[in-house]
């Protein structure tokens, strides 16, 4: 399954800040008030990134009143799991090696 983005998943994850935000948004919908409290960075900066974020499609907002609250969208993710589950082959690879040298060395 392929999901529609004006940003790249990759670029959007890049950014600590966006990672952290997107950690705060599992399992809850907050406000962007209620987001800003939980950072060092300003409203403004924190908005930048929520815009980055809903671009590649993982969060999502939603008006309620007078405010705009947001909801992580972790479909996108998919996307990453794919790509990293290729190179796990060639992780299991080295640590299968790594195992084998210390139990030689070990005997």
């Amino acid at each position: 399954m392929v999901y529609e983005s004006r940003h790249d998943v990759f670029q959007a994850i890049s950014d600590p800040s966006r990672r952290s935000l997107l950690n705060l948004l599992v399992g809850k919908e907050m406000s962007i008030t209620g987001i800003t409290e939980c950072f060092p960075i300003n409203r403004t900066a924190v908005n930048k990134h929520l815009h980055i974020l809903s671009n590649a499609g993982l969060v999502k907002s939603q008006k309620v009143g007078r405010e705009t609250r947001y909801t992580l969208k972790p479909e996108p993710l998919i996307e990453l799991q794919n790509w990293l589950s290729f190179f796990e082959q060639y992780w299991d690879k080295k640590l299968l090696a790594l195992k084998k040298f210390i139990e030689e060395d070990n005997d």
